[in-house]
Formats: C-alpha cells, sequence, structure tokens
C-alpha cells in the first residue's frame, strides 16, 4: 500500500520545487523571496484545515474495519461539503487574512510587493485545495491509495506547465506562478471527484440528503477534527515562524531557507506515505479490535520507512549541492543553502520516528492526544531551543527543528505505550 502514497506525497513539494526553479533562474532573489513568502503564507493557511484530510482517513479507515458502507458514503460527501465552504469563506475574509500573513512574515521592502501580488491569487484556489483535502483522506481511508497519485500527478503536471508558459510564455513572474497552481488545483480537484465516484460504485447503500443539511451529522467530524485543528496550527507557527526568522536575516538567508525546506517537504512527504497506509491498515485493525493485525503493521511498515529513511540521506549526501543548483542559479543563494545543508541530510532519520507515531494516532483518531504532545514539544521544546541557540544565527533555527522532530517522537511513543499498556485501545 505504501508505494502510491509515497510517489503521490514526494509530487506534493512538486509543486513548490517547480515555482522554486522557474523563478530561481530569473537572475535575482526577489521573485524567489515571493514565491517563499506565499508559499509559506499558504501552507500555514490551507494546511491549518488538513483536519479534511487527516479526521476523513481515520474515521472512513475504522468505518470500512466495521463494513459500514453508508457511513464511508457519507464521510466523503460530508468532508468534501465542509472543505468547500471553508474555502469560500477564506476567499471572502481574504483581505485581513492576507494583511496579517504579511505583516507577520515581514518582508523585505523589494519582496513585500511582489509576495502580496501572490498571494492575492493564490487565495482563490482555497475551495479545490480543501475539497481536495477531504478527497486525499477519503481515498487513503477506503485503501485507495492510487487516487491521491493520480490527483497529485494531474495537479503538478498542469502546474508545470502552466508555470513554463506564464513566466517564459508570457512574461510574467512570481504572478504567473501563483495563476498557474490556482487552475492546477481545479483541474485536480475535478478529476479527483470522478476519481471518486467511480471508487463509489463498489461500495453498497446510499446517503441520505440529511447527511448534509443536519449540523448533527457533522458531530464526529468536528469532535477529532478541532484537536487535529490546534496541533496543526501549531505545526505550521513553527513553519511560519522559522520563515519569518529567516527574512529576518536578509533575503539571501530566505532565500536559502526556501530551497533547503523543499528539501524537507520531499522529506516529510515521502515519508508520510508509509504513514498515511499506517493510517488507513491500523484505522482498519482498530475498527475490527484487531490487536495482532495492527501491530503487525506498524512493526513492518517502521522497517520499510526505515530503509527509505537511509535512502534519501544517502541521494541528499550524494547530490545535495546539484538539488541546490538546479533549483537556483543565484550564486549567493547557493552558498548560503550549502552551508545549511547537512541538517537536511540528518533530518530523514530524525524525522521517520514522529512521521509513522503520527500514522497510528490518526487512525485511531486518538487525536487528542497528538494536539497535547504537540503543544509540549512546541512550547516547551522548539521555542526554548531557539532562544538559547539564537547566537548560532540560521543554524539555530535547524537545530530548534532537529530538536522538533525528537521531541515529537518521545512524547508519541511514550503515549503509544501507554495506550497498549493501559488496554486503551484494545481490551486487555
Amino acid at each position: 500500500m505504501a508505494w502510491p502514497p509515497m510517489i503521490s506525497n514526494i509530487t506534493t513539494p512538486l509543486l513548490g520545487l517547480v515555482d522554486t526553479a522557474v523563478v530561481g533562474h530569473l537572475g535575482t532573489a526577489t521573485y524567489l523571496g515571493a514565491v517563499a513568502i506565499g508559499a509559506s503564507i499558504f501552507s500555514f493557511l490551507f494546511w491549518a484545515f488538513g483536519f479534511l484530510r487527516m479526521g476523513s482517513t481515520g474515521l472512513t479507515a475504522q468505518a470500512l474495519g466495521q463494513e459500514d458502507y453508508r457511513r464511508v458514503r457519507e464521510l466523503l460527501l460530508q468532508s468534501i461539503l465542509m472543505g468547500l465552504v471553508i474555502g469560500l469563506l477564506l476567499i471572502l475574509f481574504r483581505g485581513p487574512i492576507l494583511e496579517l500573513a504579511l505583516h507577520l512574515m515581514s518582508p523585505s521592502a523589494e519582496v513585500a510587493p511582489w509576495a502580496k501580488s501572490y498571494s492575492e491569487i493564490r487565495i482563490y484556489s482555497a475551495p479545490a485545495v480543501l475539497a481536495g483535502y477531504a478527497l486525499m483522506g477519503w481515498f487513503f481511508g477506503v485503501q485507495y491509495s492510487k487516487g491521491p497519485l493520480w490527483m497529485l500527478l494531474v495537479i503538478n503536471l498542469v502546474n508545470m506547465i502552466l508555470d513554463y508558459y506564464a513566466v517564459y510564455g508570457l512574461g510574467m513572474a512570481s504572478d504567473g506562478v501563483a495563476w498557474a497552481t490556482v487552475m492546477a488545483h481545479y483541474v485536480g480537484v475535478v478529476f479527483a471527484l470522478f476519481l471518486a465516484w467511480r471508487k463509489l460504485q463498489t461500495f453498497d447503500g446510499h446517503v441520505p440528503l440529511s447527511a448534509l443539511i443536519k449540523w448533527r451529522e457533522y458531530v464526529a467530524l468536528v469532535r477529532v477534527n478541532r484537536y487535529l485543528f490546534v496541533r496543526t496550527i501549531l505545526l505550521l507557527l513553527v513553519m511560519l515562524f522559522f520563515t519569518s526568522q529567516g527574512a529576518r536575516q536578509g533575503d539571501a538567508i530566505l532565500a536559502a531557507n526556501a530551497v533547503l525546506l523543499t528539501f524537507l517537504m520531499i522529506i516529510s512527504n515521502a515519508l508520510d506515505g508509509f504513514a498515511f497506509s499506517v493510517e488507513a491498515l491500523c484505522g482498519e485493525y482498530y475498527g475490527r479490535k484487531d490487536k495482532k493485525n495492527f501491530q503487525k503493521v506498524i512493526r513492518l511498515s517502521t522497517y520499510w520507512a526505515l530503509l527509505a529513511a537511509f535512502a534519501l540521506m544517502f541521494v541528499f549526501w550524494l547530490f545535495g549541492n546539484q538539488i541546490i543548483h538546479l533549483l537556483t542559479n543565484v550564486e549567493s543563494v547557493q552558498e548560503e543553502a550549502k552551508l545549511y545543508l547537512p541538517w537536511l541530510i540528518a533530518f530523514p532519520l530524525l524525522g521517520i520516528w514522529s512521521f509513522m507515531l503520527d500514522g497510528v494516532f490518526i487512525g485511531t483518531t486518538s487525536v487528542k492526544q497528538m494536539q497535547n504532545t504537540m503543544i509540549l514539544c512546541v512550547l516547551g521544546v522548539f521555542f526554548p531551543v531557539w532562544f538559547i541557540s539564537q547566537g548560532l544565527g540560521n543554524h539555530g533555527l535547524w537545530l530548534s527543528q532537529a530538536a522538533l522532530f525528537i521531541a515529537r517522537a518521545l512524547t508519541l511513543y511514550w503515549c503509544y505505550q501507554r495506550n497498549l499498556r493501559k488496554g486503551l485501545w484494545f481490551t486487555l
């Protein structure tokens, strides 16, 4: 099950990678900085509603394990509708949202107008992005892991073509990259709806209209998603803070961190491919109360994920400098990025444990524990480590990120062992 979500997740940062590569060759760090600022804002803004993906996966997997096919259908429609409504509200209130976001990011005077233009365009992709999250979560929940793969491949293919045409055909810059991304998301979500319709033909039953118009029908989704929302906000706050602190150190550091964050996105999205499989299979076996297969899934998936982590470390160690040169030809940015590349080489091994445990807790919908451990790690580890290591400059920022990975792994593992030992997931 792991390879389709692994490949599909690797394609996710390709949106940022292609955008970075296209504007990174325009001969100035200004456009690259604008895309970095804008992409960080929308990573924060959109993934704040990532519960549409995570909550849908766990609940759908459990319904599948209980053979409740009406609920499987119901969760798909409810999640998509929720995503569309939230997306439209973001567009409606885009003025104050973007003004606050740009103020917090503190771009330089040269980068600021381009970052604003990029953001004002990207916000129109909100309904498609959030509906896409819901579709991806449902696909993983019903173990149709090729669905997200096809959807994201379509999005990235359309984005690459439109990126190149907008910048080199129409003479646009970061604004053209933004329009390309918006259109790519709408094409992708329409294609995903077609795939979901085909998958629905394999399930019995139907969903009454009351499931979509009565708020009580959304209680389970809201109950799970409120904890995921807080947890995700904290995680994205870290990324927003990271980019903001890089911007305060100058445009070259900001652009270099943007290049290296593409490495980090590749790491997290590649290893999350195994975590998504854990979500689906652990959720199914949790729904069946099958402890033996539940633990077997965790054990085997962790072995394979470790192999993938070591493979990523080897690739970054061997080809890291070449990848940096592919992403930008601005020499000052290249030199800065190479200074901090060793952190990215180590991150696959540091991050794999928290990614896999996230999958277990999402599959069992034990999301309150995810929220509480994230609060502890961000407030008790990330920010204190950053405060202490400010004298190290940008190395201090990367050290804080490494400490967060380790803290998340340790706290989630403690909760995992406690849940098994006390029979909180399975009867003793």
